[in-house]
This record gives structure tokens, C-alpha cells and sequence, in this order.
């Protein structure tokens, strides 16, 4: 099965706006080109904004909910949130105020229009309930605009249904409750299963297309013109965030956009960090890959957290770590790599929902079997978030050094066994980068022994992780690629070693060569696929061509890494700053979940990484 993914008419990355163009990005079925997408975030849910007015997607309440409007996955029934004008229309678009609420600016033959688009936040912080608000400003001439509220069928499993009540309509979705709200429209259609208001813009004039959602309990009703204060309440919020963030390096605007795409994937009941905010857009043109990705990872959030920190950013990082260790602290041996965003058990049921997919691409699901696996790599991922953690100034309470230790025993003990690595592949195997990652967690546990936040034996710590260095060096390198291996004894090599020029394992002679290695057989341009035959079913990974720049900078080639990164950021992120998690080379065709935290903290590293080399700090 191959699966249309060629980027249509889309703007590219120009660093803010994108330049005018027509809104011709779907295909003949109507599903968009993924690059044409931009994201929204209230702390608990995320939505997609296609170029045309349209939200392709948006689960409720939260992000790993059944998704009430998923027609990125099923253009017929899957359900939709659109606003935009009747007529032909280019349009421009921008974040506002450094945030995340989104302004799309339509031109058309009768006049200009701007649409402002948030999900609304609350005078302390996140409301109780679920806040759409679409801002409508006349700009110029008279623009006739259509607002539709469509649910959809949560991806097969209900029937959406509009009810009458003493306050209006509202929508019914399984245990979803929905209310459309307006301010100055010009007339509203109830059909049985959608909304569809009309506006009619004038120069001045102000109009709105709300929706608030509740599920499981009572719907409250908010004045429209409330929604509407909402929004520049939330744009606010958004700007005093923005600002507690500290970076003045280089690439500042990317790197500002990368932590507010991160700072929309926490989710703020629990302070997990969803590895992406999608299920299901494939990651193959040849073969059936489709994971749901709405879960926290313990290594996207230790990368995550990683860099947030290194941004100034102090309360989310507090909050996402004890939410993580809490979690590892309840397991029986520390070994999970993944957490449903409430904490609850993930389990490694995957369910295939029979809809069609983002342009044919199958399956669609929801779960993932990565719940069980055995990936040693954890270890490291967790110590050194840890690590930094105390190292930034801050101290550990006795669980969680008892808890650390325990982990650190678990390293000495299992770095010998074979796992299902960083790609969560099914053949277990002894990788080297899993070797590399429970050599992390011994250094780390030593430092922290000695620095007297966790009790246990450093010195055995120190012994084994010198025993995983010469057994890597005896078995993961191979003389004739000049190239640590993808595994002990293969001939194939792996992207993923980049993290350990970045972790410190090594940055000399034999890293360098890794690197040119690297280059040579799964390099694309600036571009980087995952492992070596990675290319024959998909396309390069968008965090390892930024963990390139990384280890170059880091081993001694800051000159290399600073061209690379100028191609990376000018041509992967799309017009809004946002990407995906595979990224076609010659296209620029965004392919995989998205948006993707481990694309946005890799571009985050890398520039943070440039500046401290060459200030020298790195």
C-alpha cells in the first residue's frame, strides 16, 4: 500500500508569516497536506488548524480522548470545526504575541478578514471546561463567512446527534456534550448531526463561533462576548509564559516556537508530556505503520525536560518530573517506558478503528504495544533528567535517591540483556545505544552518590559502567565502517548514536568518524534517516538530522554544525514554526504524528548546544 504525501502549494518556513498563497492544499478527497497544518493548546487538549479555516482535529476534552473531530483521519465522518470565507480566498497567517493562539488573515475578492483562533484559557489558569473560540474581525470590504460545527463518529464507535433545550441547541456525542455559541452572526442552521452559522464582515465589525464541551457531567454556557474576552485573556497568558523563558542565542524565534509547541504537549492535570499530539498519520510509504502517539514516553519527557530547563522554565519541569518518578516509584522493577497522560496504566491493547485514515494510510489506532517492552535505554533517560535537575540547584527527597538507586542496581545488573531498543522494534537485540544508556544512568548515579543525593555504591557503579565501555568498544565498533554499529557484531549502522556524542560517552576520533559514517549512508542533504534500510519504507527523522548538529558541535565541528542547522531550520519547520516527526527530503512533506516533541526539543537542543560550544561551555 503506498499513500499520497507529496506537499501541495503550502508556504515554507520564512521565520513568521507565511507568504500569501491559495488554499488548494487537499487532494481530491479532501484531506490536507499535513505541512499546511498549525496547532492550538489549552493544557490539556491540542487542536490542528488546517490553511482553510478548518480543525481537522481536535479531541476532547483532553488529547488522548476519543477524538470528536478527527477528519485528518476520516475526511466523511470524522468530524470538523470550519470557518472561513464562501468565496475564494489566499491567506497569511501568524502566531500572536509570541503565543500559541493562531490569527489566519483572509483576502478575497470583496475584502480582507482576520480569524483568531484559542483555546481558551481560565483567570487562574485552565477552565473547567473545554473553550473554542474563533475570533471574526472585518478588515477591509465585505467578506460572507460560513462556521460549521460538525462532530464526528469518535472514530467510528458513536452517533453524533444535535438536541434542542430551553438554551439551545447543543450536541451530543456518547458522553460528550456540546454547545455552539455566536456573537453577531447572520443566521444559524441546525441540521441532526451539525451547526452552520453565517457572518457577514464589515470593516470593524467583530463576530464569534464558539464551542464549549464537557464530558461526564453538566455543560456551563459562557456569554459569547465572554469567549470573546477569553481570547485575549489566553493570548496574555501565552506572552507571560513566553517570557519566563530565557534564550538569547541563535535561532531565537525557532527556538521560542519549539518550547510553546512543547509547553502545548504538557499536560497541566498531571505534568506529562504527550510525544505527540496524533494517533495514526503513517510513517511509511510502503508498509502499514500507524502508532498513536498520545502517550509520555520517560525519554521524551527526560528530553524534554532537559531542555526546558536549559530555558529557565522551572514549574513544568518540577511538575513533570515528579509526575514521572511517582509513576516509576509504584512499578515493581522501574522498567515501563511509556504512561497514559493521566497516569493511569497504559496496557498494550491496540484497537484498529475501521475508518479510512489520512489519505488511505492504514491502520488507524488507538493504544500502543511499545507499554510492555524491555528498552534499558530508560535508565539513562531518567538519570539524566535527575542529574540536571540537581545540578541546576535543586535537591531530592529520600524516596526518590532510594528510588534512583534501586534504577541505578537495575543498570549494573541488566546492561548485559538484549531489548526492543530506542525504535521499539520487535526483535530484541543487543544495541549498542541501549549499552550507552545504562552506561548514562552508572555515571550519573555516581555523580549523584558522590554529591551525596542518592545512597549506594558508587564505586561499583563506576566499575560497571567502565565494563559496558569496553564492551562496546570490543563489540559495537567496526573497524571496516569506522562507525560504531547499530547493534554488537552487525555491519548496519544507527542514527541514535548521536545521543551519545550529546550524553559524553564519546566525542573523539572514533565519533567523528561515526559521524562522517552517518553522513555517507543514511545522510540526505542536511537530512538523517533513522538506521541503516530506514529509507527503503520512510523518510528521514526529523530529531536525528538536529541531534547531527548537536554532536558535531560538540565534537569540535561547530562550523558544520552551524551550516547545517541554518538548512534544517529553513527548510523543515512549516510557515508556523511546526513539525512533524519524518520530514521527505526532497519534498518537504511532513510524514508521522504531529506535532512531534521529539522534533521540537532536538531543534532546541541543537541551537542550545551551538551557543554553549561557542561560549565555551559546551
Amino acid at each position: 500500500m503506498t499513500f499520497a504525501w507529496q506537499v501541495g502549494s503550502g508556504p515554507r518556513w520564512h521565520g513568521g508569516d507565511a507568504v500569501d498563497g491559495p488554499m488548494d492544499d487537499r487532494d481530491a478527497d479532501g484531506y490536507a497536506d499535513l505541512r499546511t497544518y498549525a496547532s492550538i493548546g489549552d493544557g490539556r487538549t491540542v487542536g490542528l488548524v488546517a490553511r482553510d479555516g478548518r480543525i481537522d482535529w481536535l479531541p476532547l476534552p483532553a488529547v488522548d480522548s476519543p477524538p470528536v473531530f478527527a477528519a485528518i483521519l476520516d475526511e466523511q465522518s470524522g468530524g470538523v470545526v470550519s470557518l472561513a470565507p464562501v468565496e475564494e480566498s489566499t491567506v497569511r497567517r501568524r502566531y500572536l504575541d509570541g503565543g500559541n493562539v493562531l490569527e489566519t488573515t483572509f483576502t478575497t475578492a470583496s475584502g480582507v478578514v482576520t480569524v483568531t483562533d484559542s483555546l481558551n484559557t481560565g483567570q487562574a489558569g485552565r477552565l473547567p471546561w473545554s473553550e473554542l473560540a474563533r475570533r471574526i474581525d472585518g478588515i477591509e470590504g465585505h467578506v460572507r463567512m460560513r462556521g460549521e460545527i460538525a462532530p464526528g463518529t469518535l472514530l467510528g464507535d458513536a452517533s453524533p446527534w444535535a438536541s434542542e433545550t430551553v438554551h439551545g441547541t447543543v450536541l451530543r456525542v456518547d458522553g460528550l456534550t456540546l454547545a455552539p455559541r455566536t456573537l453577531h452572526d447572520s443566521g444559524v442552521d441546525v441540521e441532526p448531526r451539525r451547526i452552520v452559522a453565517w457572518y457577514d464582515t464589515s470593516p470593524g465589525s467583530r463576530h464569534l463561533l464558539g464551542l464549549v464541551a464537557t464530558n461526564d457531567e453538566p455543560l456551563p454556557l459562557p456569554d459569547p462576548e465572554a469567549m470573546d474576552a477569553g481570547i485575549d485573556r489566553t493570548i496574555e497568558a501565552w506572552r507571560r509564559w513566553s517570557q519566563s523563558c530565557a534564550y538569547d542565542g541563535p535561532w531565537e524565534a525557532e527556538v521560542a516556537r519549539s518550547a510553546l509547541v512543547l509547553k502545548q504537549l504538557i499536560h497541566g492535570p498531571t505534568g506529562g508530556i504527550a510525544a505527540a499530539a496524533t494517533t495514526s498519520l503513517p510513517e511509511s510509504r510502503t508498509e502499514p505503520k500507524g502508532w498513536d502517539y498520545r502517550y509520555s514516553w520517560v525519554r521524551d519527557t527526560a528530553y524534554s525536560l532537559s531542555v526546558l530547563l536549559q530555558l529557565g522554565v522551572t514549574e513544568e519541569v518540577h511538575a513533570a518530573m515528579t509526575w514521572m518518578l511517582r509513576l516509576v516509584r509504584a512499578e515493581d522493577d522501574a522498567t515501563a517506558v511509556l504512561h497514559r497522560l493521566d497516569g493511569g496504566d497504559p496496557g498494550d491493547d491496540v484497537e484498529e478503528h475501521d475508518v479510512p485514515g489520512w489519505r488511505g494510510a492504514q491502520p488507524v489506532v488507538t493504544g500502543n504495544r511499545a507499554a510492555d517492552q524491555l528498552q534499558l535505554g530508560v535508565y539513562g533517560d531518567m538519570f539524566s533528567i535527575v542529574q540536571m535537575y540537581v545540578d541546576g540547584g535543586n535537591v531530592l527527597d529520600a524516596p526518590t535517591g532510594r528510588l534512583m538507586t534501586e534504577i541505578a542496581d537495575l543498570a549494573a545488573d541488566r546492561w548485559r540483556s538484549r531489548d526492543a531498543g530506542m525504535w521499539e522494534l520487535t526483535e530484541q537485540r543487543h544495541y549498542t545505544t541501549s549499552k550507552l544508556g545504562c552506561w548514562q544512568a552508572l555515571q550519573h548515579a555516581a555523580h549523584l552518590a558522590d554529591v551525596g543525593q542518592i545512597p549506594g555504591d558508587a564505586d561499583r557503579w563506576r566499575f560497571e559502567a567502565d565494563a559496558i565501555r569496553a564492551w562496546v568498544d570490543e563489540h559495537c565498533w567496526s573497524d571496516e565502517l569506522g562507525a560504531y554499529t547499530w547493534y554488537a557484531g552487525a555491519d548496519r549502522l544507527d542514527a541514535s548514536i548521536l545521543l551519545h556524542a550529546i550524553s559524553g560517552f564519546d566525542r573523539g576520533d572514533r565519533m567523528r568518524s561515526t559521524l562522517d559514517a552517518l553522513e555517507r549512508e543514511l545522510g540526505h542533504g542536511p537530512h538523517l534517516m533513522r538506521f541503516s534500510g530506514a529509507a527503503d519504507e520512510e523518510e528521514s527523522f526529523v530529531a536525528c538530522s538536529f541531534w547531527m548538529v548537536a554532536a558535531r558541535a560538540l565534537c569540535g565541528q561547530v562550523d558544520q554544525a552551524r551550516e547545517r542547522m541554518d538548512e534544517l531550520v529553513a527548510s523543515v519547520p512549516n510557515d508556523v514554526g511546526l513539525m512533524a516527526e519524518m520530514v521527505d527530503p526532497t519534498t518537504g512533506a511532513f510524514v508521522g504524528n504531529l506535532p512531534q516533541a521529539l522534533s521540537h526539543l532536538a531543534l532546541v537542543n541543537a541551537a542550545v548546544t551551538i551557543h554553549s560550544v561557542e561560549q565555551g561551555e559546551g
